[in-house]
């Protein structure tokens, strides 16, 4: 007769124990990296600007940098000569100063020359090659202009000192452009929580064996490792261990010295030959056996050397259910994200009854078609339906159910 669960505790208590377990065992790290390697990161402290940005007035357009009074009452039925006397492409300096009655030739993002205060577009001029009565170094500018016109001010952008990204925030690519903009080279992160993951079972077999009667390939290793790797923690697939007490005790062992969270799936439930509950009891504390979800109530959760250890139960669809609703937001907390981010959710006609168990959270994967919510009523071993759901609804007794 297979071993009996612990209390059975409600949803939001267990994920109460979890949360405050988290918080008991781990203290977020930081490293610092380099800004090539921080895509997908989260910012650990705040990043300041070293620099005004831009750095230098520069031309938002490509034209002529003039004084502006030198445009006043120009149009086209009354135009102006101005002599040019340089040219500016992006990246170039000029020594030359501008005053009434010159300009500079200009180039998008190049720095404006001293005593120019505006940029004529040169759609509104004519060089000597449009206009034969010109000079080589002249240009008739056909409109009016206002101080600063056409011209990005020094800092008005980001003026130094000033702070650029907070604390926890996801380095994508346009804040990571935010940060190589002010010649940052590395940037504080969060360290990633190392996290190791067991696949129990005398059916499974590694991806890299020929299937056998009576065998199949272990899921859970893999889904599970790209979990938490989305929630910004490393996971590392450390392998299959068989049914047996003294194996899986020598495998969590040595599994505890390479990382910092340990996920086991399988050898969770109440059965002959689930030993997790046993060997925690040895090693550590079990502070969850058994929590009131369908899917996945044999879930455990123990601390062993002030490491935590989740035991996930073996089929598919309930450990992912189980490590999605329990597991990634304390994963999450801990790598750095503000919050758990809200789930999304939707509203839609159940096109089949859900008959949810007396006494239990009931988490149903269900499809999408049009307004019509579609349960998908196989065993949560049954992978593939992982595939084809837009994701579930949970509901109890006293709860109308919400897509999530």
């Amino acid at each position: 007769m297979g071993v009996e669960f612990l209390n059975i505790i409600e949803s939001d208590e267990a994920k109460e124990i979890i949360k405050e377990k988290f918080e008991e065992c781990y203290t977020a790290q930081s490293e610092i990296i380099d800004i090539a390697e921080s895509a997908n990161r989260i910012t650990y402290s705040k990043i300041e600007s070293k620099i005004d940005f831009p750095p230098f007035n520069r031309s938002l357009k490509d034209g002529f940098a003039i004084k502006a009074e030198d445009s006043y009452g120009v149009n086209e039925e009354n135009p102006k000569k101005l002599k040019v006397i340089d040219f500016l492409e992006a990246g170039s300096f000029t020594d030359k100063t501008v005053e009434l009655g010159s300009c500079v030739e200009i180039s998008t993002g190049a720095p404006i020359p001293d005593g120019a205060d505006a940029v004529i577009m040169v759609e509104f001029s004519y060089k000597s090659d449009e206009n034969p009565e010109l000079e080589d170094d002249e240009v008739e500018i056909l409109t009016s202009v206002t101080p600063s016109q056409d011209i990005g001010q020094k800092g008005s952008d980001v003026k130094k000192g000033q702070v650029i990204l907070d604390e926890n925030i996801l380095l994508n690519p346009p804040k990571i452009g935010v940060i190589a903009a002010q010649g940052i080279d590395t940037v504080e992160v969060y360290k990633k929580p190392k996290v190791g993951i067991i696949s129990t079972g005398n059916e499974l077999l590694t991806n890299q064996e020929e299937l056998r009667p009576g065998k199949i390939y272990d899921v859970n290793s893999e889904m599970i490792r790209a979990g938490v790797n989305a929630c910004g923690a490393e996971g590392e697939c450390l392998g299959i261990v068989r049914d047996n007490y003294d194996d899986l005790k020598n495998k969590i062992t040595e599994s505890l010295k390479e990382c910092d969270i340990l996920l086991c799936s399988g050898g969770t439930s109440a059965g002959v030959g689930d030993n997790i509950r046993h060997i925690l009891d040895e090693l550590g504390t079990v502070y969850i056996h058994g929590i009131t979800v369908q899917p996945g109530k044999p879930t455990i959760l123990g601390v062993v050397d002030g490491k935590i250890i989740i035991g996930l139960p073996g089929n598919p669809v309930s450990a992912i259910v189980i490590f999605n609703v329990f597991v990634a937001p304390a994963i999450k907390k801990l790598a750095g994200f503000k919050q758990e981010e809200e789930q999304k959710t939707i509203k839609g006609k159940l096109a089949k009854r859900i008959h949810s168990p007396i006494g239990r959270m009931q988490y149903q994967l269900v499809k999408v078609e049009g307004d019509s919510v579609i349960p998908i009523f196989k065993d949560s071993g049954a992978i593939f339906s992982l595939a084809s759901a837009a994701g579930y609804t949970k509901k109890s007794q006293k709860q109308n159910p919400n897509l999530v």
